[in-house]
């Protein structure tokens, strides 16, 4: 281990099994936005989705979590010369 590294936890099935599931109120969910090199504007959100704590600690003896997310994205701001013309929708009307 090298210097101001921490020890590494393994987490098994075991510890997955043994997770309790923590309930979770959304308080403030915020965008990220990045200015990519090609004028496009990305704004990016984690939503959380699920949140279990498992019976381990890290070395401070806070407890360890894991989380289920999902990323949301939009672009905008798109340069015209980036965009392409819509290809037709595969989908035929029920």
């Amino acid at each position: 281990m090298n210097v101001g590294e921490q020890p590494r936890i393994r987490i098994g099935q075991k510890d997955l099994l043994e997770a309790v599931e923590v309930d979770f109120t959304e308080e403030k969910e915020y965008w990220n936005v990045y200015q990519l090199e090609d004028g496009t504007t990305l704004k990016v959100k984690l939503v959380l989705r699920g949140v279990k704590r498992l019976k381990k600690h890290n070395p401070d003896g806070t407890p360890i979590y894991l989380i289920n997310s999902q990323n949301i994205i939009r672009a905008v701001n798109i340069p015209v010369d980036l965009k392409v013309k819509p290809k037709p929708s595969t989908f035929e009307p029920v």
